[in-house]
């Protein structure tokens, strides 16, 4: 009896030491939020390459599955090496493929946003001053408003001449320029830095993607209890599924918008429409926000360019163009591969666009999608294990099942 109450007291003993334990780790990791924090920012820059060269792999590895599939189809007398070999051509093919892809956008970019750049500065002088005979013309009949803006606009000329008569102020405003020109140039250089060498690791990951896959599910069934490591297998692969299947129909719609938008702005007659086409294809991988973050800096684009009412005529194209989308491409290339709902859809890329940026809203969907899955298979659980299975069935009867398919932008 003593034994047990000794026993006892270790366990309460370790326990209270394990919580004590637990709860300075946590007193130290929020006062030490912003080291950590920097530590691991610091971790993300280094790992930057191999992050990219991760993301390459996976977007290109459905393919090099493909094309493996089709060659040893072709070949299936092929050896050992031969098999090997076939593999490497499909890898070459693969990355080939989507450096051609990153150079052609490249090449269909930098020549119109220079172009564009320069035809900016060279009216924007003659834009504003129409403005501002607009300006004056609206507010003839106003005097008190004439005032406030002619004090305004004296306010703003006053202030340039005083930036532009003394010579420190101006040494440091170009200062100011160069160093900003000179951050974002460097900017510039790294992100290319990093894709080359993520294009290089790419080679590498998608050469031993078996081999990796077959490590982690080692390491897995290492770790944790069979149980356990069956359920994790299952939701990677449901979320390989979910992501794989999101991105890739969202890169071939994306794809088709840009060559109809392409297409459109040309017969309409529109400057840099190769810019103004590659921007809304690239933005329109972001579902539900993408069409107007795209849209918004192409129209002010057209707006200062010759034709101003073209903008206009581009945001009803833009509109025309998405209705579309949403309605007869969309549907037919993504269906409902993720089984959110709008309202779901939108505070996910709320939320994780909040918390990550561009990076945030192109990943909401599916990963809500997965966080989703997650939820409705513990419920499902639950309800088994408190024999409420009824509730599920009563439900899908009323509300799933009544629904009809939807458009998961």
């Amino acid at each position: 009896m003593k034994h047990n109450e000794n026993t006892k007291y270790v366990k309460l003993g370790i326990t209270g030491a394990a919580v004590l334990a637990f709860g300075f780790a946590i007193l130290y990791i929020l006062y030490q939020s912003k080291n950590i924090a920097m530590g691991i920012q610091t971790v993300f820059n280094i790992l930057k390459p191999f992050l990219y060269g991760a993301l390459i792999a996976y977007l290109l590895a459905p393919m090099c599955n493909r094309m493996d599939d089709r060659f040893l189809r072709w070949c299936p007398k092929a050896t050992e090496k031969q098999q090997k070999a076939l593999k490497f051509l499909s890898i070459a093919v693969a990355i080939i493929c989507a450096v051609t892809v990153v150079v052609l956008l490249i090449i269909l970019i930098l020549p119109q946003v220079w172009d564009s750049t320069i035809k900016i500065i060279r009216i924007l002088p003659a834009r504003l001053s129409y403005c501002n005979s607009m300006i004056d013309k609206v507010l003839q009949d106003q005097p008190e408003l004439q005032s406030y803006f002619n004090h305004f606009s004296s306010q703003i000329e006053s202030g340039l001449n005083d930036v532009l008569s003394a010579n420190s102020s101006m040494m440091q405003t170009i200062q100011g320029i160069v160093n900003n020109i000179t951050v974002q140039l460097i900017e510039v250089l790294s992100v290319f830095k990093n894709m080359f060498l993520g294009f290089l690791i790419a080679v590498y990951l998608l050469a031993s993607r078996k081999l990796f896959g077959a490590q982690a599910k080692l390491l897995l069934y290492g770790i944790f209890p069979n149980r356990w490591a069956e359920i994790i297998e299952e939701e990677v692969h449901y979320t390989d599924r979910m992501f794989n299947g999101f991105f890739v129909g969202k890169i071939i719609d994306s794809a088709i918008i840009g060559l109809i938008c392409f297409a459109g702005t040309t017969i309409l007659g529109f400057d840099s429409a190769a810019f103004i086409s590659v921007v809304i294809g690239v933005t329109n991988i972001i579902p539900f926000f993408g069409p107007f973050i795209g849209a918004i800096p192409c129209a002010l684009l057209l707006l200062l360019g010759r034709h101003p009412w073209d903008a206009l005529y581009f945001l009803i194209f833009i509109v025309i163009l998405q209705q579309v989308d949403g309605n007869i491409i969309g549907p037919k290339i993504l269906g409902n591969t993720t089984g959110v709902s709008s309202f779901w859809v939108l505070f996910s890329i709320l939320l994780f666009g909040g918390l990550w940026g561009i990076v945030g809203m192109v990943i909401a969907v599916p990963l809500f999608g997965v966080i989703y899955d997650i939820i409705r298979k513990l419920i499902s659980r639950g309800l088994r294990k408190n024999n409420q299975e009824e509730m599920m069935e009563e439900y899908k009867q009323n509300f799933h099942e009544k629904q009809p398919m939807e458009l998961k932008k």
